[in-house]
């Protein structure tokens, strides 16, 4: 017989890798079971599953968190702007962190295509992680861009939020999937300008409030919150919850594949090796 070399060159994310393949005699059937492991490898398509997870990352007597609110879209959709007056969405999620008529003004924006909230049952503890997948259209222009936000509690009216809408690019222009992985610091906490800091527990959800909407308005405009009161009454019964210290963590988010592309890629190569170690048998 023969020595020869034959190779199977398979095509992965654009790039080529190349397995040589020495045998007596075997080159035809070799090439088959190889072309047949293709199948098991990720092929490009318009529709994707991505996981969204926020991890509570304040201390165990520090801030919660509310059920976060999220959007997928096409970069257009403003949740609020620093120095401007808040919408009725984010003012009712930002005091009682009720995030049905955040949900209606993104769905009724005409920006967005899918929307959801994380742990809708209570509040997100410290330490606790909580999670939702989606399926998104890769090709779908209003999936491209990620909105989030969330009361941050105890308080009046403290949340977080991007800012920029288009701060969180989780598809390319090319259509493919980047996600996002992100860690929201204390100093990017804001006040929603719509209630009065007051820290009266019968107005500040999770120390006392008993019923929404219960503060007095305060009339004012989106600010980055200047932090709740030395010795008052959130710092009093949640000691660490003061966010404003350097490096504080309130909490990470992600945006990531189901399962992700490098697992795939494995998944693929490794039913490629177990078809070649039989041929050997």
């Amino acid at each position: 017989m023969e020595l020869y070399r034959d190779r199977v060159t398979l095509v992965i994310g654009g790039s080529a890798s190349l397995f040589p393949n020495w045998r007596y005699g075997m080159n035809r059937k070799i090439n088959h079971l190889a072309l047949a492991a293709l199948f098991i490898l990720p092929a490009v398509a318009p529709a994707i599953d991505v996981e969204v997870r926020i991890t509570n990352l304040s201390p165990m007597d520090g801030t919660f968190l509310t059920p976060m609110w999220f959007g997928f879209h096409n970069g257009n959709f403003d949740l609020f702007s620093d120095g401007g007056s808040a919408s009725m969405g984010l003012e009712r999620i930002a005091e009682d962190g009720d995030a049905m008529p955040l949900a209606s003004e993104f769905m009724a924006s005409g920006f967005g295509s899918i929307g959801g909230l994380l742990n809708g049952v209570g509040p997100i503890v410290p330490g606790a992680t909580t999670s939702k997948t989606v399926s998104l259209d890769l090709m779908d222009m209003k999936s491209h861009y990620f909105t989030f936000a969330s009361m941050v509690i105890p308080s009046n009216d403290a949340f977080i939020g991007n800012e920029n809408s288009q701060a969180h690019r989780i598809i390319s222009d090319a259509n493919v999937f980047v996600g996002a992985d992100f860690v929201v610091l204390g100093s990017r906490v804001r006040d929603a300008g719509t209630e009065v800091n007051d820290e009266i527990p019968a107005n500040t959800a999770f120390l006392g409030q008993m019923s929404p909407n219960t503060g007095v308005d305060e009339n004012g405009v989106v600010h980055f919150h200047p932090g709740f009161i030395p010795g008052g009454n959130i710092l009093t019964a949640f000691p660490g919850a003061d966010f404003t210290r350097p490096d504080y963590q309130v909490a990470r988010i992600s945006v990531k594949a189901v399962p992700e592309p490098t697992s795939l890629v494995a998944l693929g190569l490794g039913a490629l090796a177990v078809l070649r170690r039989r041929v050997n048998l």
